[in-house]
């Protein structure tokens, strides 16, 4: 070799700086944020409840998880990614997946997807114990382009009418961490899908004593009767409908003079017999409801005094009850408030009035809520009742990050059943790696990281939780009390992204390379720090 670089490699294994003009940059790869997400997945072991052993299938999973949570794209813009000539990170070149093929990654799906119910179980066994809370929600995506069985019209929660779908239910433990999610066809109703789920977390995950927690439009009086009454260690928690209210308040059990004192009470009827009722009532929901009734009247009459100039104009005017109702039934259906109206058709005419006693009735009970537990008030208060139904927000936050902020389990690109459910799935591995993350960077993240201040002066658990101080001042400053900038999760992960990993060429050589990280930002520290990592990962 010339002397000047064996000089340059004595100085280099000696820690010193290299020379001036010895060597140049040939690549850059941004890394911080693969190697926070690297890191946090392997800190929680991940790989190894994939699989025992290390093997190319797993490596690539583990690629299109930190994949799905740095960048969410199609798995064709994934392979993309990893490839050294088209890499957009160090990702590829951290798992030494530098030539990769679209295939491989359709083949690692097969692979995951085999793997399913072994992975799943081992989650439920680092997160679910004997006599757990469990969080039980379901939600859909829209789907375009080519159908499969799965994919069916049904109810659509994203808005997108006339558009078929998927159905996915979400299993979390009580802190909202996901530990199983099983994908149904499209036109399956939220109820059907809680049978699968209870075997699944009894016989499967060898949980037997278990209380499920659902919405009321889940855990239904029918499903209680046929799936969950007299099921030994099987209880439940979920709410009244809005007719059960009804009736319980036209027997007298709901009564204003409950909260004379409280905003809770604990009621008993001999319609669900072996269960607690507990009936709050929130002021500041029940404001919301009454304006959002007005709101509703209000657009409904307009709309339907539209039709009754449609009957009295003198040229092409509105006749006959099919075409009058046909119209009719558009607008009611549409508001949802056809029995706050009195409506009367004729075969020439059509009048309506609002119908001021159902409305008066339906106001009386505005704010209140009832939920329904089968579980002893020894076991849960009625305090702790509350706060357990309240927790269903956190699969709806599961569900958000899933569906539109981070994880974008849509748009769906596959068109085989076992490829979406393997897509699926491999979204709520990523949602998984992304909660611990998040947990463990609450102080720099907008995110409550002292919820236990905020729920000292909590005044009720019926009441809207608050925030902490600490939170509040975050917000108000943008700063954390250390001084640091607050970020959203994925402006941090464009943060870290910065951080970058150079590959370094020596001067005078094609073969002498090496890496080296760009020095990390007192920022870029502190979240490494606060994910317990350190910059030379």
């Amino acid at each position: 070799m010339p002397a000047d670089l064996i000089d340059t490699i004595r100085r280099r294994l000696q820690g010193g700086p290299p020379a001036d003009g010895c060597c140049r940059i040939v690549r850059s790869f941004p890394h911080g944020h693969v190697a926070a997400v690297l890191g946090t997945l392997g800190k929680l072991d991940l790989e190894r409840v994939l699989a025992s052993r290390r093997s190319r299938a797993r490596d690539v999973v583990v690629a299109m998880i930190v994949a799905r949570i740095l960048a969410p794209s199609s798995k064709l813009a994934t392979a993309r990614c990893l490839r050294e000539e088209t890499a957009s990170s160090s990702l590829g070149l951290e798992l030494g997946l530098e030539k990769v093929e679209e295939g491989e990654l359709y083949a690692a799906m097969d692979w995951l997807l085999a793997r399913q119910t072994r992975i799943e179980t081992k989650l439920a066994r680092r997160h679910l114990e004997d006599g757990t809370l469990v969080l039980y929600d379901v939600s859909s995506s829209y789907y375009t382009g080519h159908r499969s069985e799965l994919v069916q019209f049904g109810h659509s929660r994203d808005g997108k009418q006339g558009f078929p779908q998927i159905v996915y239910g979400l299993l979390c433990n009580a802190q909202g961490c996901p530990v199983a999610i099983e994908v149904f066809a499209g036109n399956t109703a939220d109820p059907k899908t809680l049978a699968s789920q209870i075997a699944k977390i009894r016989q499967r995950f060898g949980v037997h004593r278990v209380v499920m927690v659902g919405d009321r439009g889940l855990i239904t009086n029918r499903r209680i009767d046929e799936e969950l009454r007299g099921v030994e260690g099987l209880d439940w928690i979920t709410a009244l409908r809005a007719d059960a209210i009804q009736k319980l308040a036209s027997q007298g059990r709901v009564e204003p003079s409950l909260f004379d004192e409280r905003d809770l009470a604990e009621i008993h009827s001999p319609d669900y017999p072996g269960e607690r009722l507990v009936v709050c009532r929130n002021p500041l929901l029940a404001d919301e409801r009454a304006r959002k009734r007005q709101e509703l009247l209000s657009a409904t009459e307009k709309e339907l005094q539209k039709i009754v100039a449609a009957t009295r104009r003198e040229k092409r005017a509105l006749r006959g009850k099919d075409q009058i109702g046909l119209r009719v039934g558009k607008v009611v259906n549409r508001y949802k408030m056809a029995k706050h109206f009195l409506l009367e058709i004729e075969e020439a005419s059509f009048s309506c009035r609002r119908n001021e006693a159902k409305i008066a009735e339906e106001a009386a009970l505005d704010g209140i809520y009832v939920l329904r537990t089968s579980v002893e008030s020894q076991a849960l208060s009625s305090e702790a009742t509350v706060r357990a139904y309240k927790d269903l927000a956190k699969v709806e936050r599961a569900f958000r990050s899933m569906k539109t902020i981070d994880l974008k389990v849509r748009p769906i690109y596959h068109w085989l059943d076992d490829r979406i459910r393997a897509h699926v799935f491999l979204c709520m591995l990523a949602y998984y790696v992304e909660w611990h993350m998040r947990e463990r960077l609450k102080p720099i993240l907008f995110d409550d990281h002292d919820p236990q201040e905020a729920e000292r002066t909590r005044r009720s658990i019926v009441a809207p939780a608050q925030r902490s101080r600490a939170a509040k001042a975050k917000e108000l400053t943008k700063r954390t009390a250390e001084d640091y900038p607050v970020h959203s999760f994925q402006t941090l992960l464009a943060d870290l992204a910065t951080l970058a990993k150079n590959r370094v060429r020596l001067t005078g050589t094609d073969a002498a390379e090496f890496y080296q990280l760009t020095e990390p930002t007192p920022n870029q520290q502190r979240a490494l720090e606060l994910l317990g990592l350190t910059p030379g990962l």
